[in-house]
């Protein structure tokens, strides 16, 4: 497996940009963590106070076995027991559109951290629109891999429907990231060209 910083395995892009903006020596939350991948990342490499929350219990004990503080949890109930400004950045890595209420998870995001990283598939992007407009099928591609009865993405938002929600709500977007094949992208069409997108959000 190709490493980082001779240590860490390589960071899924959009970890990559999350982990690269993290303030050394802050307070983090890593809600739907993982296996605890992008945390271990903070810790060793910037000196971060990393805590985790995700449902699933193999990875809770893969986290665990970093030797990193994940509790297991499901973010549409358990972020409310989390008291206010409770840490520097509260991240949520390509779990909003799997969500049940995730209006109300972003609330809990920007509540528990001062300013909170939010990524997620873009489902405006070309490749989605082609596959439903020739094909009449939901997406199946190398980052949309599953079947529509399989995958756990259950609100199909677009950069786009983001923005507006945001705009919205009075929700300041520090900056943010475009993401194609792994790539950063210009934000020029980026609801046509990007599979995924990073938001830097703060109240």
């Amino acid at each position: 497996m190709t490493t980082t910083g001779g240590s860490q395995p390589s960071l899924r892009p959009d970890l990559a940009i999350i982990a690269a903006h993290v303030a050394r020596g802050s307070r983090v939350l890593d809600v739907g963590c993982g296996d605890g991948q992008l945390m271990a990342a903070l810790r060793d490499e910037r000196g971060v106070d990393a805590r985790g929350l995700e449902i699933d219990p193999g990875n809770v004990a893969d986290a665990m076995a970093r030797g990193l503080s994940v509790m297991q949890g499901d973010a549409d109930r358990d972020l409310a027991d989390y008291p206010d400004a409770s840490f520097d950045y509260a991240i949520l890595s390509q779990t909003l559109q799997t969500a049940m209420r995730p209006h109300v998870v972003l609330d809990h995001l920007l509540r528990i951290g001062a300013q909170a990283f939010v990524s997620f598939p873009n489902f405006a992007h070309w490749r989605v629109r082609a596959s439903l407009l020739w094909g009449g099928r939901m997406p199946v591609t190398k980052l949309l891999p599953l079947e529509w009865y399989e995958t756990p993405n259950i609100h199909h938002l677009t950069i786009d429907d983001f923005r507006a929600y945001v705009a919205k709500r009075g929700i300041t977007v520090v900056d943010a990231w475009f993401l194609s094949k792994g790539r950063r992208t210009t934000a020029a069409a980026a609801n046509f060209r990007a599979e995924h997108a990073v938001f830097l959000l703060k109240r």
